[in-house]
């Protein structure tokens, strides 16, 4: 026998020790595959979180990448801050509150001044957030009046042809091309940065139903401001305040028509400013100095108020009763059933213009 050959308990020993190293081997193999195992898909971001709207209990809207779950009523309370909200979770995807895409917006920087419609990345976290009022550089995840979260598709502009910042549906180039004129208070940045408070507006529907929804939105407000060139009410000696519990602590004179929808007397100006956590009672002018509350003021209206018709202007668009009704709504009682056509056909031209630039037909029940 060989001096070389291993001893029988020698052999055994080294047998075991190739077993041992197999399994290791083995086990390493398992864990290389558990450690690189994709992750399970978060949920779609549902809408994003919006300190002007009303959620009710079962609601769910997105906050800082995750979906929230409002318990009961709540209005203005920041989820993952009130005890209202429940955490549903990371959330990603298609909806408003997630990030995606290629963005290049600035990182924000605290204490910079930044102007309504500003987009920064907040670089703690790696979110997006648009400026909804102007600001000294507040932290975009504390100071939630000043900022709300925005959902990043790609690139930094807004003005191509196929939709807007943020996915709006009439792009800024559109936007200029409908208001040549306008006066430079009512920027693309401040509507955009508005839309947060009506998270349904120009996003129900088809397509085709939300440009068409778009179209006849800015279609009044052609026809109440003149195409955007007002912003405070020509003749502002009227009194419109009404008795009221409240009454006009601004003045007896101070509640006259502001803003691309016009809002006027002292009810809307407090209904109005309840809606969207400001005090509009009290300061008035905010609606002809802040260009994103005063956008907020017409989607207010548009998204809640039926005024002299039956329904509100969304309701109109998205149900298919046609552009007539939403001027029954907002003057109704003056222009519709042959009080002035010549108003009424003034807002009709202005929308068969408007779903002209964007592409799609006007539909039917054009006049009241």
């Amino acid at each position: 026998m060989s001096t070389t050959m291993p001893r029988r308990s020698h052999r055994a020993a080294y047998v075991r020790y190739l077993t041992i190293l197999s399994l290791l081997a083995g086990l390493l193999g398992a864990f290389t595959v558990l450690g690189t195992a994709s992750p399970a898909a978060a949920a779609d971001c549902a809408t994003a979180w919006s300190s002007g709207a009303v959620y009710t209990g079962g609601m769910t809207a997105s906050y800082n990448g995750d979906n929230w779950q409002a318990k009961w009523w709540t209005q203005g309370e920041t989820p993952g801050v009130a005890e209202v909200w429940a955490d549903q979770g990371a959330c990603g995807g298609s909806g408003g509150g997630s990030t995606g895409g290629t963005c290049d917006y600035p990182a924000w920087v605290a204490g910079q001044s930044y102007t309504t419609g500003a987009i920064v990345q907040y670089t703690p976290n790696g979110r997006y957030y648009i400026a909804t009022h102007d600001n000294p550089g507040y932290d975009p995840t504390i100071s939630t009046w000043y900022w709300s979260p925005y959902t990043c598709t790609g690139g930094s502009g807004g003005g191509g042809t196929g939709g807007g910042t943020g996915g709006f549906v009439v792009s800024e180039a559109q936007f200029n091309q409908m208001f040549p004129n306008r006066n430079s208070f009512y920027t693309y940045s401040g509507l955009v940065a508005a839309l947060s408070a009506y998270p349904g507006f120009a996003t129900t529907g088809s397509t085709t139903v939300q440009k068409q929804e778009a179209a006849a939105f800015l279609a009044n407000v052609d026809h109440e401001t003149s195409g955007l060139v007002y912003i405070n009410e020509v003749d502002q000696s009227g009194n419109y305040c009404a008795s009221e519990p409240y009454g006009c602590p601004a003045g007896t004179y101070a509640y006259y028509g502001r803003g691309p929808m016009q809002l006027s007397w002292n009810f809307n100006y407090k209904a109005a400013g309840d809606a969207l956590g400001v005090d509009l009672l009290d300061n008035p002018g905010l609606v002809a100095s802040d260009s994103a509350i005063s956008w907020k003021t017409g989607l207010w209206y548009w998204n809640t108020q039926t005024g002299p018709g039956t329904m509100t202007g969304h309701n109109a668009m998205v149900n298919g009763a046609g552009f007539g009704e939403t001027i029954r709504s907002i003057n109704g009682s003056i222009e519709c059933n042959g009080g002035n056509t010549a108003e009424m056909q003034d807002r009709v031209n202005d929308y068969l213009s408007f779903t002209s630039i964007l592409g799609v037909p006007a539909g039917s029940n054009l006049t009241c």
